[in-house]
């Protein structure tokens, strides 16, 4: 397949198409894979609920006391339910028409988040850090997960028919291979809600090693024009470039069969393509009724961290407008601190003052954040692991996602978001920081004196501070190197030694206060 071919998608595939999911001729009236036994199905807003069936036939849906038909149309049907109350008590869901009825069983409603990104989202509960009593205590029926198998497509995909899903109720066998991330952002959500008798529903979606542009759609990608040089054109280039890698592979095996020769090469994995998880796995679950989503990503990205500033707000903005659904809460992870595998030693790291593609990128997801509305970022720079991209302890992660969820979109009274630096004074040879989200206090993490901060003067050198606090918000830079001091950094390091926190126990987010050029900002 060429790229040119792989690329020529009509945007007019992607959501002229909400009901485009692939059609079988039948008589049978058949729901839509997302709706199976165990479904949660979301509180407060209108329900789609949607299948196949012959053209002009006639379908009814009934659940929780409403009766709404519909009219198939070229293979497909929806009908929308009115906003439905919480109930942990599981339900029949029935899809009828002249020939059958499609009927599922213990369909609860509550709060439906959908989870998505790279590895560190896709690393299952089984493989973090000694997750044998969580997974032993993982049984909870107001907890119900659903897996999106994997599925790369040049073009959207809305069916879930090319593997089994189904919604499971959370236990050791469904969660130890579920998204850590997602298993214990649903599980701390769910406990913080059980008293009202709401359930949780999490559908898993990601990809390890997956950048941002292949969960866009098509028509996201194009509507943007830097787009066609940044991400386009290289998709093209790249995958010209793996079409002629894979013919020399495919030649040499041919030869070394030819003479009886064991080929131990291994075949060239195909580049990411724009789009292409989108397609398979995002097109899918659309239109299907949820709260919000939590996203692990930006790993891959991390080279093109400026562009990221607008890549990462158009797919937010690119979801949101597919599914409809208006400004629905969106809360990232920053990315973890790692020293990309120089295996050095902690004292050196602290010691080190220069650029760093992560905490540009970190900057650009705090940036999404304060520009998009309902946008979050869950800050974990104290749960890194120095020689490992994935560091294994994922229930802070999910603990913190679900504080941004409780927060924000439950108003329970918990504080959410480490210390945030509200503003910055040069006063003398000193820099003043001036920090919100105290709760109760600015303090380091075991009461060590504040590590991580830099400070520059005009020459744009940044030379390690002595930081001390000022009362219980403000926090005073130094340095005998920076006499006359006008730009202070926190953080600002692959794998950032730092400690500040506040008295929620939460660590606050690398930032700096200059707006001087970033090395990902020469080479976008």
């Amino acid at each position: 397949m060429s790229s040119s071919a792989f690329r020529c998608l009509s945007s007019s595939l992607v959501l002229g198409s909400a009901l485009a999911w692939s059609y079988s001729a039948s008589a049978a009236v058949r729901l839509h894979p997302l709706f199976t036994d165990h479904a949660v199905l979301q509180r407060g807003i209108s329900v789609p609920v949607w299948g196949t069936a012959d053209d002009g036939e006639k379908v009814t849906v009934e659940f929780g006391g409403q009766k709404v038909s519909t009219v198939t149309h070229n293979g497909r049907w929806m009908v929308r339910l009115g906003a439905l109350d919480a109930s942990n008590q599981g339900a029949s869901l029935k899809a009828s028409g002249p020939a059958n009825t499609a009927q599922i069983s213990d369909v609860v409603v509550g709060e439906v988040w959908i989870c998505s990104g790279q590895s560190n989202m896709e690393w299952p509960l089984r493989a973090s850090y000694q997750p044998e009593k969580d997974i032993a205590n993982s049984a909870n029926p107001q907890l119900r997960l659903f897996n999106v198998v994997k599925r790369r497509s040049p073009e959207p995909k809305t069916d879930l028919d090319y593997a089994p899903h189904s919604w499971a109720v959370s236990g050791s066998d469904a969660a130890k291979n579920f998204s850590a991330v997602g298993y214990y952002f649903g599980r701390d959500l769910q406990e913080s809600l059980k008293w009202q008798g709401i359930p949780v529903g999490v559908i898993h979606t990601s990809w390890g090693g997956s950048p941002a542009e292949v969960w866009m759609s098509d028509a996201a990608i194009r509507a943007n024009p830097s787009y066609t040089r940044d991400l386009q054109d290289a998709d093209a280039a790249s995958y010209i470039g793996y079409q002629r890698s894979l013919l020399a592979w495919e030649q040499q095996k041919a030869a070394a069969e030819a003479k009886g020769e064991a080929f131990k090469q291994n075949r060239p994995y195909p580049p990411w393509q724009n789009s292409e998880l989108y397609n398979g796995m995002i097109a899918n679950l659309i239109p299907y009724a949820f709260r919000g989503a939590i996203w692990y990503q930006g790993e891959s990205n991390a080279g093109r961290a400026w562009q990221y500033r607008e890549l990462f707000g158009d797919m937010i903005q690119n979801w949101r407008k597919d599914w409809g659904q208006g400004n629905f809460p969106f809360y990232a992870v920053q990315l973890a601190p790692w020293d990309m595998n120089r295996k050095r030693e902690l004292s050196v790291i602290a010691s080190e003052v220069g650029n760093s593609s992560w905490a540009e990128l970190r900057e650009a997801q705090n940036y999404v954040a304060a520009t998009l509305p309902n946008v979050g970022v869950a800050v974990i720079t104290d749960i890194g692991d120095k020689d490992d991209i994935h560091p294994t302890k994922k229930g802070p992660v999910g603990a913190r996602l679900a504080l941004l969820a409780r927060a924000n979109v439950h108003k329970q009274a918990v504080e959410a978001s480490g210390p945030t630096l509200r503003t910055h004074a040069v006063v003398g040879n000193e820099v003043l920081l001036t920090f919100t989200h105290t709760a109760g206090g600015l303090r380091t993490l075991e009461g060590t004196p504040l590590t991580g901060f830099t400070i520059a003067g005009t020459d744009g050198a940044f030379h390690r501070a002595t930081a001390k606090f000022r009362g219980s918000s403000v926090i005073v830079l130094s340095c005998s190197d920076v006499p006359k001091p006008v730009a202070a950094r926190y953080g600002w390091a692959d794998y950032p030694v730092v400690n500040l926190m506040n008295g929620a126990g939460l660590p606050a987010s690398p930032f700096r206060t200059d707006n001087w050029v970033l090395t990902t900002q020469k080479h976008p």
